[in-house]
């Protein structure tokens, strides 16, 4: 097995301050000099993103011949007058360790704090092949291609990992230019952020081999690999979940939240290269990916943006710096090149791609084949393959090599020499015919269904603004020709639009309903968010909400209305922390837990609740005008159920715990009030009135009481005593008479959906409901009942058949107690069997009297009148004869 590693990828090496330029170059020793070249780049940078943006260029490729022409134009002037000028530019102190210590951590967060985890597991299968077995395909095509020309197998493996490194930045950015479709742009940015750590990984583990001498043992590099790769996967993992657990301690300070999220790339990175001996570049990876997760959930919408913005502006600056001066280096690398080298280059190029379409070609059918991923069309393919190019992480792993001592001279000659090579070639040929390729395949148009939708929404935008600006007209007294003018641009649009394609005609139904359940989708989502900013929700139940939320979206979009309807159905659905928090309750009484699950619940179900009413508002105000009367009927009906199920779980719970769900909606309104509060306090300093001083002041003392605003306690059961002296006919019996009684109940767990109660059959027991709740299907009626109501009390007394089915909305708790134990305990009690005969009577009269349809003993009040009587926690009487 290879020694422990010092460095991923410097290897072993004798001294890291060795210089790598000619000797007798006089070193650079002002810092504030260096700070100045940096400075200087800065400011070439910033010049080269708008011109890029001007010559319709890839940045990048830019980038890269600013970069070769200050080293180029520097190293021609290091031995003229103008030394002294050009010598910090030559004298760049730049090593291995500067891209790879500094740099590369902040490059592969960013890039990973970018992207959804969520989209990226729906393509997790093709993205896996690019960037694990194609890194492989690559190594092993370069290396066998080029021992054929007589080039070491080791070298030539080496070098094959280090050009299968790939740079999205220029490829991204020209995707996104053309409007390519999504899933390509997602598939590339996945297959780029693995493809690097998986590459590194296995340079990594060959420098290894190749330092400590004799023959490579490629079944060890593969074990090595293994291990180094799935430690990494373990650590990032690990670092994204601490991450996320500490970010609510932080109290929503976006400061502090950002400066964790710097600091956590570092961190891992380090524990992986130095102290686990495991890839520090996965476990970043990784680590960015979980921060992303846990980030769009835990932090509030406003302090997530700003992370993002200054990871934004982190990773330009780090990626720019890093291609910049990396390819002033070029010329260095370059310069023992040889004729020899452009054959072998050409060898390294055409292996290198070849072997990337045959994976794309030959393995991805596969995986569409063993239902493993959806299809890869074949113009995807082709821009995948074409769209490799290396960049600036691809030149550092060159110069890791030039610096190792202990890899022969002409072996980091000849790794330094094609490597720069591929970039270039990369860089100028790929980077510069990549969008007119995109345009041959194209794959820079809307489909079908995409300008259906452009169309109609452009259509409707239009009509906005021309009414918008002939009310404006109106209002300011505007001569009538002139609005007329100035409306004549939008409506002349308007009648370019209406003479196309009717998207009537261009869209089926089922696409417009599928369109809009994804719209309707991604507006709750937006929603629930609001929600989080307000602070009027805690973080787990926000979590809970968007991953639900998140279901939807998946659902309509691979499956449309049925997806989304069976997606809608399992949210209602008591989730597996809530039944294992009920059986650890059931098991050892242990209730905290369970506790934390009924107000989750509770809270999840509220918000949910709110956010379709305001559906509801959203599907007649802007998807009726947007996808036409045909789409919305559907659309409307789809969350009109939603709504109806959401409120029937949510009267569920307020009936099982009633005093808890007063408090939670008494905390929603209290948190609402006050997030209203600290924005009457920003209006008031917008006016001039307080100054900042006192705004944030007043901000920091409201936020402390939202933040600080703690959940109400959750009463899971009443004592069999209290219920028994809840009803009307054991009300008056004495209290021995009572804890006679409540011996002889009996506890029952009922899951949801179970028949506790069926029409038809004798009538054995009765029921008190101890917590949770039960609908009475009636014949005419429904009727729900909570903690501390009962049931199927008639039973007791005649023995009579069961008038209605009872099913159980949630998992219940009741206690019920047998006619047989009932008979026992009045053959021992003759006053207790006395005074209940007399209130049975009574009651058999009022119910005679009502003339209810549901039998004897049915509820003499009616459902409404119980519901008062319960609030006002008397109790009630439950529908008898059941």
């Amino acid at each position: 097995m290879p020694p422990r590693r010092r460095h991923a990828c410097r290897g072993e090496r004798g001294d890291d301050r060795e210089a790598i330029l000619p000797a007798g170059n006089p070193p650079v020793t002002s810092i504030a000099t260096l700070t100045l070249v940096i400075a200087g780049f800065l400011a070439v940078v910033s010049l080269i993103q708008p011109a890029a943006r001007r010559l319709r260029l890839p940045y990048t490729v830019l980038l890269a011949i600013a970069g070769i022409a200050v080293g180029t134009l520097s190293s021609l002037l290091l031995y003229t007058p103008l030394t002294e000028i050009v010598a910090p530019l030559v004298n760049l102190p730049l090593r291995s360790s500067i891209f790879l210590d500094i740099f590369l951590p902040l490059l592969l967060f960013h890039a990973a704090l970018t992207i959804d985890l969520r989209e990226l597991v729906q393509d997790a299968a093709p993205i896996l092949t690019l960037a694990i077995l194609a890194v492989f395909a690559a190594a092993a095509a370069v290396g066998l291609s080029l021992s054929l020309a007589a080039v070491p197998l080791t070298t030539g493996l080496l070098l094959g990992a280090i050009v299968a490194t790939t740079d999205p930045a220029a490829v991204v950015a020209i995707f996104r230019e053309v409007a390519a479709p999504p899933r390509l742009t997602r598939l590339l940015e996945g297959e780029s952020l693995l493809n690097d750590a998986a590459a590194i990984v296995l340079f990594t583990t060959l420098i290894g081999m190749l330092t400590v001498g004799g023959p490579v043992r490629y079944a060890e590099v593969a074990g090595h690999f293994a291990a180094a790769f799935g430690g990494g996967l373990a650590l990032g993992a690990a670092g994204g979940q601490l991450f996320g657990f500490a970010l609510p301690k932080l109290g929503g300070a976006r400061l502090a939240e950002t400066t964790l999220s710097v600091a956590l790339p570092y961190i891992v990175y380090f524990l992986g290269e130095h102290v686990f001996a495991v890839s520090g570049v996965v476990a970043v990876a990784v680590a960015g990916l979980s921060a992303g997760v846990f980030g769009r959930v835990r932090l509030v919408p406003d302090n997530w943006r700003y992370l993002q913005e200054v990871w934004e502006q982190t990773g330009f600056w780090a990626s720019s710096l890093i291609f910049v001066t990396a390819s002033t280096l070029v010329p260095k690398l370059l310069a023992g090149i040889h004729p020899r080298d452009l054959l072998l280059l050409v060898v390294a190029i055409a292996a290198a791609f070849l072997s990337r379409a045959a994976v794309l070609f030959g393995l991805m059918p596969l995986l569409s084949a063993f239902r493993l991923s959806r299809g890869v069309g074949g113009a995807y393919k082709l821009a995948i393959t074409w769209s490799g190019l290396r960049g600036a992480i691809t030149l550092a792993l060159a110069l890791s090599v030039t610096e190792n001592i202990a890899i022969a001279p002409a072996a980091r000659d000849l790794v330094a020499v094609l490597a720069t090579g591929f970039v270039l070639y990369t860089l100028v040929i790929n980077g510069l015919t990549l969008r007119p390729l995109m345009r041959l395949l194209r794959l820079d148009r809307l489909s079908p269904l995409e300008a259906a939708v452009r169309g109609r929404v452009m259509a409707l935008s239009l009509a906005d603004i021309r009414d918008c600006i002939a009310a404006a007209a109106r209002t300011y007294d505007i001569d009538a020709r002139t609005a007329d003018a100035a409306t004549q641009r939008y409506q002349s649009q308007l009648d370019a639009l209406a003479a196309q394609t009717d998207p009537e005609k261009a869209l089926s139904d089922a696409a417009r309903v599928r369109i809009g359940l994804i719209a309707l989708a991604n507006r709750e989502r937006r929603i629930i968010l609001d929600h989080h900013a307000q602070h009027t929700v805690s973080w787990p139940a926000i979590e809970r909400l968007v991953r639900g939320t998140n279901l939807l979206i998946d659902a309509a979009k691979t499956e449309g209305r049925a997806g989304y309807n069976r997606a809608a159905g399992s949210l209602l659905r008591y989730s597996r922390g809530f039944r294992a928090a009920i059986f650890l309750h059931r098991r050892t009484g242990f209730d905290r837990p369970l506790r934390r699950q009924v107000s989750l619940r509770f809270e999840a179900l509220l918000v949910r609740r709110l956010a379709l009413d305001e559906l509801q508002r959203v599907t007649i105000d802007r998807l009726r005008p947007l996808l036409g009367e045909r789409a919305a009927a559907p659309l409307g009906e789809v969350i009109a159920a939603r709504a109806a199920a959401t409120r029937r779980a949510l009267d569920a719970l307020r009936l099982q715990y009633p005093e808890h769900a007063e408090g939670l909606e008494r905390r929603f309104l209290q948190q609402s009030g006050l997030r209203l509060l600290i924005s009457r306090y920003r209006d008031l300093y917008e006016e001039g009135l307080i100054g900042r001083e006192l705004l944030d002041a007043l901000e920091r003392e409201q936020t402390a009481a939202m933040l600080g605003g703690a959940l109400p306690p959750l009463d899971l059961g009443l004592r069999t005593e209290a219920l028994i002296r809840r009803f009307d006919m054991f009300a008056r019996l004495g209290e021995s008479e009572v804890e006679a009684l409540a011996r002889l109940f009996r506890p029952r767990l009922l899951v949801p959906d179970e028949a506790v109660v069926r029409r038809g059959e004798r009538g054995h027991a009765m029921f008190f409901i101890s917590s949770g709740a039960v609908e009475v299907v009636l014949p005419n009626q429904r009727v729900r009942l909570g903690s501390g109501d009962f049931f199927g009390e008639m039973a007791l007394l005649s023995g009579r058949r069961r008038q209605a089915d009872v099913i159980a909305l949630g998992y219940c708790r009741v206690l019920v107690l047998s006619a047989a134990d009932f008979r026992r305990f009045l053959r021992r009690y003759p006053a207790a069997k006395a005074e209940i005969s007399r209130t049975a009577k009574a009651r058999a009269r009022a119910n005679a009297q009502t003339g209810s349809g549901a039998g004897a003993g049915a509820d003499p009040q009616g459902p409404a009148a119980r519901e008062r009587e319960r609030t006002r926690g008397a109790g009630g009487l439950a529908p008898g004869g059941h």
